[in-house]
């Protein structure tokens, strides 16, 4: 799973980055029930989706900011 540029995640609409960031809430969400399951997961993921949705909130609160 490659990250995408912060410049390619400047460019989403606010409606793109909304249906992103829950996207990435549910797979934080099926990665977390597998653990809990025992089935097998690749651990990293939990890192990768975490910064994504930490860099995901940080746009879209910049995006209100300007907006303002």
């Amino acid at each position: 799973m490659a990250f995408l540029p912060l410049s390619e995640l400047r460019s989403f609409d606010k409606e793109t980055l909304t249906k992103e960031i829950v996207a990435t809430k549910k797979q934080l969400f099926e990665l977390r029930l597998k653990k809990a399951t025992r089935q097998s997961f690749k651990p990293h993921l939990f890192k990768h989706n975490k910064r994504k949705i930490a860099q995901l909130l940080t746009l879209e609160s910049q995006q209100q900011q300007q907006i303002k």
